[in-house]
Formats: C-alpha cells, sequence, structure tokens
C-alpha cells in the first residue's frame, strides 16, 4: 500500500496508527472534515478518535449520480459497497466507507476502527471495519 497517495491531503495523521484530522472550532465543537480556506480561521487541527460505534448503515447498490469519483469507470464496473455513519464518542459522527464486513454482520452500537484502504490503483482512502478482538 505505500506506492498508493491518500485521495486529498490533511484527511489523516502520518503516524503508524494513523488517525482521521478533524477540526476544534473556537465554540469547542468538533467537526470533520477539517475545514479549508475562510472557514478554517480559528479552527485548530484535532486527531480524531480511531475506534467509535456505528450509529447508522446503509448499502450501495448503484452507482451514485455525479460527481461521484469512486473506483471504475462507469457502470459497468461498479461494485456495492457498505456506507455507514461512525460515532467517535464526545467528537463528532463521521460518513465512512465500512470494509470488512457483509451487511447482515453489522449492528447499530457495534465497536468499529479505523483504517486505511486501497480506494483504487493510485489512491488510499479512509474506511472504519467491526472491531478485531483480540
Amino acid at each position: 500500500m505505500s506506492s498508493l497517495t491518500p485521495i486529498a491531503k490533511n484527511l489523516w495523521t502520518e503516524e503508524a496508527e494513523p488517525h482521521l484530522i478533524g477540526g476544534r472550532l473556537p465554540s469547542g465543537e468538533i467537526v470533520f472534515p477539517m475545514p479549508e480556506g475562510d472557514a478554517a480561521a480559528g479552527v485548530e487541527p484535532y486527531p480524531l478518535l480511531r475506534k467509535g460505534t456505528l450509529w447508522s448503515f446503509t448499502s450501495q447498490e448503484f452507482r451514485p449520480k455525479s460527481p461521484y469519483e469512486g473506483p471504475g469507470e462507469g457502470p459497468h464496473d461498479f461494485k456495492p459497497y457498505l456506507l455507514g455513519y461512525i460515532e467517535l464518542p464526545g467528537e463528532v459522527i463521521v460518513e465512512s466507507l465500512i470494509v470488512d464486513a457483509a451487511i447482515g454482520d453489522l449492528k447499530l452500537g457495534m465497536p468499529m476502527e479505523f483504517v486505511i484502504v486501497p480506494f483504487n490503483a493510485v489512491h488510499t482512502t479512509f474506511a472504519f471495519r467491526p472491531e478485531k478482538q483480540s
């Protein structure tokens, strides 16, 4: 995965165990993603928790309308995927790709963990997966 580059700059930290980068507003509210441009005035980068709970989920069964830029060239090579909202306690709810699970495996409130996964032949993206029990 080392030859792949992140799908966008400053989405996650560059640590061995990376974190998504949110922002802490002057009011103390945590947001994701980190605002850009004028909206970033007074906002401090904030590394989000790596673990949270599944707040909601669905399966995307058809190719979204433009400006979708997912893997593949068109409807002929679209592959359904899982999409969910992960609640990071005390921080924010993050919309995310869900990997390493089938829809039947998912349960509201289940523990989820942050991972970086290949997006296409060039880029990586972030996702959450069911937390592995050790």
